[in-house]
């Protein structure tokens, strides 16, 4: 490469690299969030045409058919709607996975057939980092996107079966002996079995990684296979000498592993216990809860205790997502404002089934931002609250996460619903949330239930105050 070009393709590659610091920036804020979107974007097209620049790139007609490729792939994938966007974004997290354990396999039997001197104890240490991380995000991402897309013949309650633990930990370590053997000897008779071992042992621990992970700990799944596959992008970078590849893996490695502290604290879980906990198993009923009932409510009853209402603090759930009623939503919101009452969403930050799931349903319907309220600033409103409006919510308003050491639950900070001076809760069916318990709050004197359909519900309770207002 000249240093003409060299100087070209690095300064692309020094301004690539800003906007994807900025893009991580601005998505921090919704009013900024289009922008960071637009900067990523940028940011990817220019690093792609630098590199595509460069004179060692000569045979173009691949990669004309991998960009051919990923349009026919990625464009239906950018049209899904936002209920499929928890296992869209575990597809993403998969394909990226799929490329670096693809490179990396491909660069060792490049420099193990051209020229085995390449194959320096830091080279093969990335590859083995990239080839072992990328694999286990390809299968655990697969397995994700199939639980969230509730297939068939991917059970989305954990799988366990005896020493599954043992026997997981036991098969990475493994694999890692193995990857270490291979910075060792990377050439001969052991290389030539432990490759490809260390590989079927990646996919094989990125499926039983997940296998036992329940659908409540998807989000901070997703935020974990999120951080392995930037780790994995970290690693092909060095394998392939490229400094962007290495900046935007550790952008996108880092920002996954903050996320996924930041829903582990929000579950009060630790990360060995969301990847190891079987989180979602169904608890047996205790002795003396089976003859209790839930009190039902009538859509016309509702109606009029929130026409009554001076503030009401509406609780989404996946169930809202599921039924896509984000839309019915907004029309109840706007109808109690016209009453003059106040409206406020709150969120906790593992509702839904990915990190802000509920904000982004919430944006879609053009609920104004200021109005969805995080966990610990609604809380301090709540005893003020005259209703409390449940859709499709559940463990996240289970106050037995306060006072029973029994329950998976115990210690999870939760949305104060209880503390409602009344307590409306729309579910589809009485079956428990993905924690495997009853919600106790379901069973308080406060609380009343309206079953079905979360759209079909909030579409009749707006119905009538609409015909209460008009007849009025």
């Amino acid at each position: 490469m000249s240093p003409a070009t060299n100087v070209v393709v690095q300064s692309a590659y020094l301004v690539a690299t800003a906007l994807f610091v900025f893009s991580l920036h601005w998505m921090n804020d919704p009013r900024t969030a289009r922008r960071g979107v637009r900067a990523g974007v940028a940011a990817m097209l220019l690093a792609v045409a630098a590199t595509w620049f460069q004179p060692q790139i000569v045979h173009h007609g691949w990669i004309v058919a991998a960009v051919v490729a990923g349009i026919v792939v990625g464009v239906p994938l950018s049209r899904v709607p936002l209920t499929a966007v928890p296992q869209r974004t575990a597809l993403s997290h998969a394909f990226g996975g799929l490329a670096a354990g693809l490179v990396g396999t491909a660069k060792y039997y490049l420099w193990l057939a051209e020229d085995p001197g390449q194959l320096t104890a830091f080279r093969m240490g990335a590859i083995v980092a990239e080839v072992l991380l990328g694999f286990i995000t390809l299968t655990g991402s697969l397995m994700a996107a199939g639980k969230l897309q509730e297939l068939r013949w991917i059970p989305q309650r954990p799988v366990t079966y005896p020493y599954q633990n043992v026997s997981n930990i036991g098969l990475l370590a493994l694999a890692v002996l193995l990857g270490v053997g291979l910075i060792v000897w990377p050439t001969g008779a052991f290389a030539a079995v432990a490759f490809p071992l260390v590989v079927v042992l990646a996919l094989a621990f990125g499926v039983l990684l997940v296998i036992p992970i329940g659908g409540a700990d998807m989000p901070t799944v997703i935020s974990i296979l999120n951080s392995y596959a930037g780790l994995s992008a970290v690693a092909m970078g060095f394998v392939l000498d490229n400094k962007l590849l290495i900046t935007a893996g550790a952008l996108d490695g880092s920002s996954g592993l903050i996320l996924s502290i930041i829903m582990c604290r929000a579950m009060n879980r630790s990360f060995t216990n969301v990847l190891f906990g079987a989180f979602g198993k169904v608890q047996p009923a205790a002795a003396g809860k089976d003859d209790r009932v839930y009190k039902a409510e009538t859509i016309e009853g509702a109606a009029q205790v929130l026409e009554q209402a001076s503030f009401v603090v509406i609780v989404p759930g996946y169930g809202m997502a599921v039924a896509q009623a984000q839309h019915r939503v907004r029309e109840l919101y706007q109808e109690l404002q016209k009453r003059g009452i106040t409206v406020k969403f709150a969120i906790h930050p593992v509702a839904g089934r990915m990190p802000g799931h509920m904000n982004v349903l919430l944006a879609e319907a053009d609920i104004p931002y200021a109005d969805l309220v995080e966990m610990d600033e609604i809380n301090r409103d709540m005893p003020q609250c005259d209703v409390a409006l449940v859709i499709g919510a559940n463990d996240v308003v289970n106050p037995a996460a306060r006072y029973d050491k029994t329950t998976p639950i115990y210690g999870m900070p939760i949305i104060d619903a209880d503390k409602a001076r009344t307590v409306f809760a729309i579910k589809r069916s009485k079956n428990p949330g993905f924690a495997g318990i009853d919600n106790e709050l379901y069973f308080q004197d406060k609380t009343f239930m309206l079953f079905g359909d979360a759209k079909a519900v909030v579409g009749e309770l707006v119905k009538h105050l609409a015909s209460q207002r008009n007849a009025g």
